[in-house]
């Protein structure tokens, strides 16, 4: 196989990007690199990747399987060889057949397990075969699923005639397991469980993958379209990963609601699953209810269930639907279909530095410490006679820990956060430092950790304070339990149950509202704390820690910053033959290089980038840098001078004369919700926010997420009435953020976005003291280049990448057109410039003087309409 293939597998004629896209990305997966492709929204982006990557994995597999079988084909003639020499030599000579045995033994081996793995190709190859094109296996499999519904649906009816009041015993699934030792190797099989035989089957073994990651569920779900679309749709296996609570099918866990329950109740089922009855003479079992196992979670139907997500291309949905139908698991069958992978493939990467260290970093408050210091003491004092000495001690070192991070705030566990004052300021310290000032640094925080893993501890209080709250159990702090509360436990029940059988008045939104913030203060915050202390065992230099005091303990904090995402992404560099980072805009990349792969031990010969144009014509973008506005006012959008009414005044000015040229809709860019607002206010006082209301409808970005697509509906009816009424409004002017909801994600294609206006250099707070610690330790560790140091080259390239994802949001095909206007002298810098994608940046011009860029732009769209006339 050569490191380039002539032709790619298409739906339909691809553009020349797209064949110079794949056969880049194609010698990437061959000579195992670290790959980073920019290709821009509207080129093709998913098919390339999917085509150019698949192509690679059908030629690999294959040449994996010819070399396999050549080897065998050898290794079979050299025994062959062997034994017919061995046969014609002298018996009474030497003893050769011994140490003719141990020199072919070897050979025996390999070829034993070549055909081993021969065998199990071919029997995986017949079975997905079969999946796919028997109709009568499908029949029988449909009928054996019925045959199980009927049975689910009896056991449902026993379960509800059994239903009973149970008692203390049913809180057995929240006790914590005996942790017999430290030693992880002694705590595995009472822990993980013992496997069943029939589970043996499940395993699929290891076949080459790749792993696909994007941003969100909904971009992985259109990558899963464009697979089916795709030539390689009925050869290819695909498996969508999701958690249990997209995933789930068991409306006894589903109806739980919160991911922590479903997840904890989930792994009580397997266990269930995985216990052994005792048959031991004279040993009585415990009354109490019957513990449940899963029945979506039997060895036969999960692995039907898993032939046919490898058989078949399934998004989310359909996966869910087939699940229902196999009753069958699909959160385990698409995790038994997936062992390692050998490529990785990341799109949507153009801020993975930033995704990776905020993973890693952790975040806790003064509230939520005292709250699990609460919940805990009241866990052990429940349970303190069910629980073994081991479970106990290590409880009380995680409240010691606790108590030192609450200390460290300023304040003392067993009070009311709240009420508790603490001086105002930040620290920020080495996580050894921070340890000692804690007074925590004498207990080992690399075991506790291996603790709330192996007990799950997290869950089980998680568990204990949702199933309790309300009766006797305090979601807040408190000392020690109130007897008196314990008293009336029974009577508090006995009236939730009363209350719940009757019907309920309608809530009115105020009460929605607090029942919504009870709800997240009746959550157990211990996952958060259990993420805090893994976070304190990276590397005393990968990381600090920022301890926030801001008045009171309940809103000061405790803060992991995570400054070397290295250390993390260099395991999956070191485990995968080829990585890909993908995206639309990924300049600027010089911080992507330093940070993640050259710190991580990646050569510069390892990584190879590629960059691709766009596919639309040249003359339909026109990208402007405007130095000054209509009066001559230079735009400098420094902090000294933006909130000028000068500067204010003439930005309205621009904008006024550009929706007076510009058709559809406009989207206007500022560099914090702040000076939006600062700077819409001043308009509204001074005018021009009415004299731009007349000329286009004026909409501004929500602050809640849930109400950004009603915005942009009406903003999009908006510009189509428009265009169908002659006079009055021309179209809608969108004021938004960046970095805010509407500069990453969303299409502001064709009309939506005729021109994106960028007012100012969205350049990060220079006096956050996290961002200064991270300047800081890039300085230390970085190598200098270009005459600015990495501290500095880090705070730009901060700022263009924002740019550049905001100004990316239109041009979305190739027969869109629109103008992109960058308002600020700042930009006409040539390493500025430079930062741009090179699509834009190839086509800008700068105009120091407001009226050249003005007939440009109205030139731009005058020429347009009478294309389309």
């Amino acid at each position: 196989m050569e490191n380039g293939r002539a032709q790619f597998p298409f739906p339909y004629q691809p553009y020349n990007i797209q064949e110079q896209f794949m056969q880049a990305l194609y010698s990437v997966l061959d000579q195992g690199k670290v790959g980073i492709f920019e290709s821009p929204t509207g080129t093709g982006k998913s098919l390339s990747l999917i085509c150019g990557a698949l192509s690679w994995l059908t030629d690999f597999e294959e040449k994996r399987r010819q070399e396999a079988a050549a080897l065998l084909h050898e290794g079979e003639a050299a025994l062959s060889t062997s034994a017919a020499q061995s046969s014609t030599t002298s018996s009474s000579a030497e003893p050769d057949w011994i140490t003719d045995f141990v020199q072919k033994k070897a050979e025996r081996d390999l070829v034993s397990k070549l055909k081993e793995e021969e065998l199990k190709r071919k029997k995986r190859e017949e079975r997905l075969e079969l999946i796919r094109n028997n109709v009568q296996l499908k029949y029988a499999m449909k009928r054996k699923s019925c045959e199980d519904e009927e049975a689910i649906k009896l056991i449902q009816l026993s379960k509800e005639e059994q239903t009973e009041t149970q008692g203390d015993q049913e809180d057995e699934e929240l006790i914590i397991a005996e942790y017999e030792s430290d030693d992880e190797s002694k705590t595995k099989s009472r822990f993980s469980g013992i496997e069943d035989d029939a589970d043996d089957e499940l395993v699929e073994e290891h076949v080459t993958k790749i792993y696909y990651c994007s941003r969100t569920h909904s971009q992985l779900a259109q990558f899963v379209h464009e697979v089916q679309k795709s030539p390689f749709s009925k050869d290819i296996s695909l498996v969508t990963l999701g958690s249990r609570q997209n995933l789930c099918i068991n409306d006894e866990v589903r109806r739980l609601g919160s991911i922590q329950r479903i997840n904890d109740r989930c792994m009580e089922m397997q266990k269930n699953k995985h216990e052994k009855p005792h048959h031991d003479e004279g040993v009585k079992r415990k009354r109490g209810p019957a513990k449940t196992a899963c029945l979506y979670n039997k060895a036969s139907a999960l692995q039907q269930m898993r032939d046919n997500v490898l058989g078949k291309v399934h998004d989310i949905e359909q996966m869910l639907k087939l699940g229902r139908e196999k009753h069958s698991c699909p959160y385990y069958a698409t995790r038994l279909s997936v062992p390692p992978a050998q490529v990785v493939i990341i799109d949507e990467a153009h801020n993975l530095s930033d995704t990776l260290s905020c993973i890693h970093s952790a975040e806790l408050n003064g509230a939520q410490l005292c709250r699990a210091h609460s919940q805990l003491t009241q866990y052990a004092d429940r349970y303190k006679s069910r629980l073994k000495a081991k479970n106990l001690m290590y409880i009380k070192q995680i409240l010691f820990v606790i108590e030192g991070l609450v200390r460290v705030l300023g304040g003392k566990v067993g009070q009311n956060p709240q009420s508790q004052t603490t001086q105002t300021g930040t620290e920020m310290l080495t996580i050894n430092n921070f340890l000692f000032k804690a007074q925590i640094d004498n207990i080992n925080l690399f075991k506790l950790p291996r603790y709330f893993e192996k007990s799950m501890i997290s869950r089980k209080l998680g568990g204990f304070v949702e199933k309790y709250a309300g009766s006797g159990v305090s979601l807040h702090t408190q000392s020690s339990l109130n007897k008196e509360n314990r008293r009336t436990e029974g009577l508090n029940r006995y009236l939730q149950t009363l209350q719940s059988n009757q019907g309920t008045a309608p809530v009115s939104s105020a009460d929605q509202q607090e029942s919504e913030a009870e709800k997240v203060l009746s959550a157990s915050p211990m996952m958060q704390v259990e993420g805090f202390f893994m976070a304190l065992t990276n590397s005393n230099t990968d990381g600090r820690v920022a301890v926030h005091r801001q008045g009171t303990v309940s809103e000061s904090s405790v803060k992991f910053l995570l400054l070397n995402p290295a250390v993390h992404f260099a395991q999956v560099l070191k485990q995968c033959r080829a990585v890909v980072l993908a995206g639309g805009t990924m300049q600027p990349v010089s911080d992507l290089k330093k940070e993640l792969l050259f710190s991580a031990g990646v050569g510069e010969e390892r990584i190879t980038e590629f960059s691709c144009g766009h596919v639309i014509p040249p003359e339909n973008i026109l990208p402007l840098v405007l130095c000054s506005g209509p009066s001559g006012q230079e735009l400098d959008f420094t902090f000294q001078n933006r909130d000028s009414p000068r500067m204010m005044d003439e930005t309205g000015r621009v904008l006024s004369n550009i929706c007076n040229v510009v058709p559809g809709g406009v989207v206007c860019f500022f560099p914090s919700y702040e000076y939006s607002r600062r700077i819409v206010s001043h308009w509204e006082a001074s005018g021009a926010l009415t004299r731009l209301a007349n000329k286009k409808k004026i909409f501004q970005e929500p602050k809640k997420a849930n109400q950004v697509e009603q915005v942009l509906s009406e903003f999009s009816r908006c510009i189509q009435r428009c265009a169908a009424d002659v006079g009055g409004l021309t179209g809608a002017l969108l004021f938004s953020v960046v970095g805010g909801k509407m500069s990453e994600g969303i299409n502001f294609s064709d009309d939506l976005g005729r021109c994106v206006v960028m007012v100012g250099m969205p350049y990060p707070n220079i006096k956050s003291p996290e961002l200064q610690e991270k300047m800081s330790y890039l300085d230390k560790h970085l190598p200098h280049s270009g005459g600015k140091s990495p501290g500095q080259a880090l705070i730009e390239n901060h700022c263009m990448k924002a740019v550049n994802q905001s100004i990316g949001r239109a041009i979305r095909h190739r027969g869109d057109y629109s103008s992109i206007v960058l308002c600020d002298r700042r930009y006409s810098r040539p390493a500025t410039l430079s930062k741009l994608p090179t699509w834009i940046k190839e086509r800008t011009s700068t105009h120091t003087t407001f009226g050249p860029a003005f007939a440009a732009l109205r030139k731009f769209f005058l020429e347009k309409k009478q294309k389309q006339v």
